[in-house]
């Protein structure tokens, strides 16, 4: 008869559980393993199988009772961890839909809006095609397995129970949220420059001739030069997506990685 005794037991909890709550933190914060179609227990089964490869590959843990005070701060420490790892992925694809957005408020299509389930909320037409372009961009260069390998290394670069998480930490996490408005800036730039000097001459054109109607034409006008100048774009926003997730796969570890 097989008969384990509880130290056993918290020793196996330990090494199995702790990795876990980290790894589902991120399958549940990072896309596009955090999209409402992929279903929890899909997320949950993943996350069961990442964490049965990497945790005999990881260093030991000294002893600790799961249900004391130190092992539930361990555990919400391995959450906040892997949290913030999917929140800096997730920051990227932020910076996509406010281009998004930039692109629709300047095309006038501000109003055309749909409910996402990705946002839980109305979002723009625009926004939510350059966002889905975005995540099988990302899915192409196999981005989602690199998010995996990059989870796999965060236990190598803060090892369970063995970091001491500084307040700058969380600072330089939270600066990196100005990528969302840099990057989203400049990826709807050309878009948004192309529409703006249309409506310059729209403008020089209502004062040459003022009996024109300009809600009639410049419109629908504006709506079809944006999609011009939308599908003149696309054929150029493979290389920097392209940049911009490498920018999002790196800043995963690297706040942590400048601590560690």
């Amino acid at each position: 008869m097989i008969s384990l005794t509880t130290a056993e037991i918290n020793a196996w909890i330990v090494a199995y559980f702790f990795p876990l709550a980290r790894v589902l933190a991120v399958l549940a914060a990072a896309p596009p393993f955090n999209s409402p179609a992929l279903p929890a227990l899909t997320r949950l089964m993943l996350g069961l199988a990442i964490s049965l490869a990497i945790v005999p590959g990881l260093p030991g843990m000294t002893p600790l009772d799961p249900a004391s005070g130190a092992g539930l701060l361990l555990l919400a420490e391995q959450l906040l961890i892997g949290l913030a790892m999917g929140f800096s992925m997730r920051l990227v694809f932020s910076a996509v839909d406010l281009a998004g957005s930039f692109i629709s408020l300047q095309m006038g299509l501000g109003f055309a809006s749909f409910y996402s389930p990705q946002t839980a909320g109305q979002t723009a037409v625009v926004s939510e095609f350059m966002g889905l372009l975005a995540v099988l961009l990302f899915m192409a260069m196999n981005g989602h397995l690199m998010i995996i390998a990059t989870l796999a290394h965060s236990f190598s670069v803060l090892p369970l129970g063995r970091q001491n998480l500084a307040a700058d930490v969380w600072w330089r996490l939270a600066s990196s949220g100005a990528i969302v408005f840099s990057a989203g800036l400049l990826l709807a730039l050309p878009v948004v420059v192309a529409l703006m000097i249309s409506n310059l001459a729209l403008a020089v054109l209502s004062r040459a001739a003022p009996q024109l109607n300009l809600i009639a034409i410049g419109f629908p006008l504006t709506i079809a030069l944006g999609f011009a100048a939308l599908m003149f774009a696309m054929s150029n926003l493979g290389a920097p997506l392209q940049q911009l997730f490498e920018y999002g796969l790196e800043s995963i570890l690297g706040p942590f990685a400048k601590a560690a």
